[in-house]
């Protein structure tokens, strides 16, 4: 897939496109060096609305096509304090691909997660919420995207 930077919004051609704008994204903060994509596990699909709560470390997906919904990361260990507001594009559309990237510390755990999205209306990419992970062990959060 191909990422268009030529414009004030990145716009990528499919969910693929979110890993790459991830590492592009935070190159100059804590590099994202492992990705992974959203999909559904009970339906399969790629397409989620999203409810984020940034200040907490909380992200929340529901499956367009079937509605189930998924905490992403270590949201459950903070959902009960959370105040999530609904992603949404610029363009207004709210629903979106869904991709993880995570910083790693040199011992390999993670040190920091991006949520990364791309609208399914015109495939503007951006990094809806970022956060801290400070604790170990992290392996479990790489299947919590």
């Amino acid at each position: 897939m191909a990422i268009d930077t030529s414009r004030e919004w990145w716009i990528g051609d499919g969910g693929e496109d979110i890993p790459a704008y991830l590492r592009a994204f935070s190159a100059d903060q804590y590099p994202v060096r492992r990705t992974g994509l959203a999909a559904c596990r009970a339906c399969g699909s790629d397409r989620f609305a999203v409810r984020i709560d940034d200040e907490e470390g909380c992200a929340e997906r529901s499956c367009a096509a079937c509605g189930q919904t998924v905490l992403m990361f270590d949201s459950a260990d903070y959902v009960e304090d959370a105040s999530f507001s609904d992603a949404a594009c610029p363009c207004g559309g709210e629903t979106f691909n869904v991709g993880g990237g995570f910083a790693l510390r040199d011992d390999g755990e993670v040190h920091w997660v991006y949520v990364g999205l791309r609208c399914t209306r015109d495939g503007v990419l951006g990094c809806y919420a970022d956060w801290k992970i400070d604790y170990s062990p992290t392996s479990h959060l790489f299947d919590r995207v």
